[in-house]
């Protein structure tokens, strides 16, 4: 079998093809980056928000082992110093309260003394009391910050890295008021951040990816969609160019052939009856004949005219311009005939003027090409549309051979058969030689 060449309409459609494949890529890219950008910021507020839970929790956790744990097991003589107090303490603490990531206990008096920690070096110092601590110690607040490590309180949980500083205030069995401070790993309350992270993870990127894959398909069929009107855009272009290109093609030849010829005519006649002796009666006959001649003209420019400007049908009616345009005919020996029930009906001015536009072209061939004796235009109503029919009795032709006179530049009917078919309706012309050519156009109300 013969390979088969790709011809210019397949190398069109891949062309075309290639275009939405490449808007639908960039549709696809964008929506990528989009899910990046959405991804990374949800990362970021959920390990925000996993740190604001992870603080909570560690704020909860200290109140529940400062009160529930360490403050039984205060005593009076913890404050004054007695080291039976702080033994007994700091067995409960390190059974109870420590733990991976609570590394350090302390316990404070309001002037800023150490009376327990679990690192016993610190038990009896004395350091400067922020206005935090103090505050706290005041109104009862549960504070939660990360822990300045620089300061020399803190030179013994520089061992562990950030920390989260957590205090509140505890009471001694006689009520005086001891503050409580817990140290938490910072990168453990982190985790909790990148856990509740990778918990979250997977519901959002999924359904941001599940939006884009549904996305998808809808970008390519709008694509094509676009890409489809854009062709039939450009086609209506092309028509309309061809239609106006015709249409100056058909004025220059009547011009030439009519009015410019009868003009000339007339030059020709004034200019030899200038050269020869005078005689009255020979130079009225040249006159005469003359001003006859440049009357015809006028009417025929009066035609072109009504040709180039179509009526305004908010003025007149679409059975005047009709007749209008049929005169013409007249004056060129065609017997015409006007009918239909159509013309005794409101006709919507788009409808007319299509129905006016396929008249034109039709009558226009008549006189041309058809060599007929008589034309007939009938208009009639046809539920929601309008059909006009022109017929001749003419040489007709072939009308297998359309092609042929399309390509030897005969394109009124091809542009106005588009033309009414972007008005949905439809043109058909049928026509054998010798027996005259019916053309009908059915235009739709809309």
């Amino acid at each position: 079998m013969a390979e088969v060449e790709p011809g210019p309409w397949s190398e069109e459609a891949g062309a075309n093809r290639r275009l939405v494949a490449l808007q639908v890529g960039q549709f696809a890219l964008a929506g990528l980056l989009a899910l990046v950008i959405v991804g990374v910021a949800t990362s970021v507020a959920s390990r925000r928000v996993g740190e604001r839970e992870a603080i909570g929790e560690a704020r909860t956790t200290t109140v529940i082992r400062a009160q529930g744990v360490v403050t039984p097991a205060i005593t009076d003589q913890l404050v004054s110093g007695d080291q039976g107090a702080a033994d007994q303490l700091d067995e409960v603490v390190r059974r109870d309260v420590l733990d991976d990531s609570l590394v350090r206990v302390k316990l404070w008096t309001a002037d800023g003394r150490v009376v327990y920690s679990d690192e016993p070096a610190l038990i009896g110092t004395e350091w400067p009391f922020g206005a935090d601590k103090r505050q706290a110690m005041v109104t009862g607040r549960i504070e939660a910050e990360v822990s300045n490590l620089q300061q020399p309180e803190n030179r013994y949980e520089r061992t562990y890295g950030k920390l989260l500083e957590v205090y509140l205030p505890v009471r001694t069995p006689s009520g005086q008021v001891l503050l409580f401070e817990a140290y938490y790993r910072l990168d453990l309350v982190a985790s909790n951040g990148r856990r509740l992270w990778r918990s979250f993870a997977p519901i959002a990127l999924g359904a941001l990816v599940m939006l884009e894959l549904v996305q998808l398909p809808l970008a390519w069929s709008l694509a094509r969609r676009l890409r489809e009107r854009l062709r039939e855009r450009e086609a209506l272009l092309r028509r309309a160019l061809e239609a106006s290109d015709v249409e100056r093609r058909q004025i220059a030849s009547d011009l030439h052939d009519g009015v410019v010829q009868d003009l000339a005519g007339v030059a020709f006649a004034l200019s030899a009856a200038t050269r020869r002796t005078p005689d009255p009666e020979t130079d009225g006959r040249v006159l005469a004949e003359s001003a006859e001649s440049v009357r015809g003209s006028i009417r025929a420019l009066r035609s072109l005219l009504v040709d180039v400007y179509p009526p305004n049908f908010g003025e007149v009616s679409l059975e005047s311009a009709l007749t209008d345009l049929l005169a013409r005919a007249e004056e060129q020996g065609l017997v015409t005939r006007l009918g239909g029930a159509g013309l005794r009906r409101p006709v919507p001015d788009p409808v007319a003027r299509m129905v006016y536009r396929v008249t034109q072209e039709a009558v226009r061939n008549v006189l041309h090409h058809a060599d007929a004796s008589t034309v007939k235009v009938t208009v009639e109503a046809e539920g929601d549309a309008f059909v006009v029919e022109v017929s001749d009795d003419g040489r007709g032709f072939d009308g297998s051979r359309m092609a042929e006179r399309q390509a030897s530049g005969h394109m009124g009917l091809t542009a106005l058969r588009g033309l009414v078919a972007d008005a949905g309706g439809s043109l058909d012309v049928r026509s054998a030689p010798g027996e005259g050519t019916v053309l009908w156009a059915t235009v739709p109300v809309r």
